[in-house]
């Protein structure tokens, strides 16, 4: 359990939240990792990884539509079985939604957001939030994106076009984030 505990720990050690509310969910995570396991499914509150993939070429941002949620979001999600480190997890999730073979964190692999998000009931589960550990991976090969079922198309958009397609304010949140490292 320290090794899941050690992780998430890292992570946020370097991480400085931007407001107020964000700092509370920091707090918030860092009080859990100090009694459970932070990457436990069954946890009303836990950790997922999640990553914002930009092709820095052409400044174009991918989204994948996520069907349960009826919204384009970013590629991510639960760590599996014996899995702890967060970037990994963010790499993985990435490449399996994607099949992008050559992801990398851009342009640092430091976390760019930490926001928690709820996540309504649904026949398998009951209501819960995901601290969701937020990074930028990058990609050269834009082109061999190719979406993992039918049900999640994915698509490359400016970020005015992101701006527009994104409905949540904690994805627009990250988008904001990441905007000034593609103008840079």
């Amino acid at each position: 359990m320290a090794t899941t505990h050690h992780a998430v720990i890292d992570v946020l050690a370097g991480y400085r939240p931007k407001t107020a509310a964000e700092l509370a969910d920091v707090n918030r995570v860092n009080a859990l990792v100090e009694v459970d396991d932070p990457w436990l499914w069954t946890n009303p509150l836990h950790v997922t990884a999640s990553a914002l993939i930009v092709h820095p070429g052409s400044g174009r941002v991918l989204l994948r539509w996520h069907p349960r949620h009826q919204s384009w979001l970013l590629v991510g999600g639960h760590a599996d079985p014996g899995e702890y480190a967060p970037l990994a997890i963010a790499l993985r999730e990435a490449h399996e939604e994607t099949g992008l073979p050559d992801l990398s964190p851009w342009p640092d692999p430091e976390v760019r957001h930490l926001a928690i998000v709820p996540v309504p009931a649904n026949s398998q589960e009951e209501p819960h939030e995901h601290a969701d550990l937020r990074f930028v991976l990058a990609t050269q090969v834009p082109e061999v994106a190719r979406p993992e079922n039918p049900d999640a198309p994915l698509r490359w958009l400016s970020l005015e076009e992101a701006r527009m397609a994104i409905t949540e304010a904690n994805i627009q949140d990250t988008l904001s984030r990441v905007e000034p490292l593609l103008a840079g």
